[in-house]
């Protein structure tokens, strides 16, 4: 069993897949965990496993949902939250103009507008108290442009972009921030995100288990990791993005995804 310096946490997107397996390795250590989605029943079925598991319902995608979580994690008179995983978001796959723009707008309230709302919530409690980790999901999408996941990847070019800022803004406080970014990982995402004929396309060798995925993020945001890259494969990748130029790697994934 692993062995965490947090003593509380709050976990977002909780329901399933990656937020998911964090909330239940973090109950498993011993560690109070507040954990965040829109389904209740998910989320019941999940605290009826754990003692030490408590459950907020609350949609990320509207303003009430987001201030309901800031207000928690800035509440100083309840135990003090001293890690959050802004973990909710999900993706839309297809040629932008083709997909609803209603969609769109909520893919990038969640996973961006949400995400700095709880960031900056998280960062103003932690500072004063000279401690605290904050670990953001984010992909390995966002190292480079998305063809047919135009917006999903930006949006998460802005989570990888925005965390690593903050990891050096924070450099000194004691507040630890990290951004995790997994590759193709077996969750609900690819029926959630319509992205399952692609899915289809990727070679077994190259999924990751979200237990290993979420195991990984932990660890590194403990550690104080700037980013957290599961799979010897997608930090390769990752390490190509970096490296070659920017026009080649957008060719690359066009032709990967089809888009070409």
């Amino acid at each position: 069993m692993a062995r965490y310096p947090f003593t509380c946490a709050l976990v977002t997107g909780a329901s399933s897949g990656i937020g998911y397996e964090m909330a239940i390795q973090l109950a498993t250590s011993g560690v109070p965990v507040i954990a965040v989605a829109r389904r209740r029943d998910r989320l019941e079925q999940l605290a009826a496993q754990f003692k030490n598991i408590e459950v907020m319902v609350a949609d990320l995608s509207t303003p009430e949902g987001v201030s309901q979580v800031e207000s928690r994690i800035s509440d100083s008179s309840k135990t003090a939250i001293d890690l959050v995983v802004n973990n909710a978001g999900f993706g839309s796959s297809g040629l932008m103009h083709e997909v609803d723009v209603d969609r769109l707008s909520r893919e990038i309230g969640v996973n961006v507008l949400a995400l700095t709302r709880l960031s900056h919530a998280a960062v103003n409690a932690m500072v004063p108290r000279g401690r605290g980790y904050l670990l953001n999901v984010s992909s390995i999408a966002s190292f480079q442009a998305g063809p047919s996941s135009a917006v999903y990847s930006a949006t998460k070019a802005f989570v990888t972009s925005l965390t690593e800022a903050l990891h050096a803004e924070l450099s000194g406080t004691g507040v630890r921030v990290t951004a995790l970014c997994p590759g193709f990982t077996r969750t609900e995402f690819s029926d959630v995100s319509g992205t399952l004929s692609i899915a289809t396309q990727v070679p077994e060798f190259a999924w990751l288990d979200a237990t290993d995925v979420a195991r990984a993020g932990l660890r590194d945001v403990a550690r104080g990791r700037t980013l957290s890259i599961p799979g010897a494969i997608y930090k390769g990748l990752a390490a190509v993005s970096s490296a070659f130029p920017r026009a080649l790697v957008r060719r690359i994934t066009a032709f990967a995804t089809g888009s070409h």
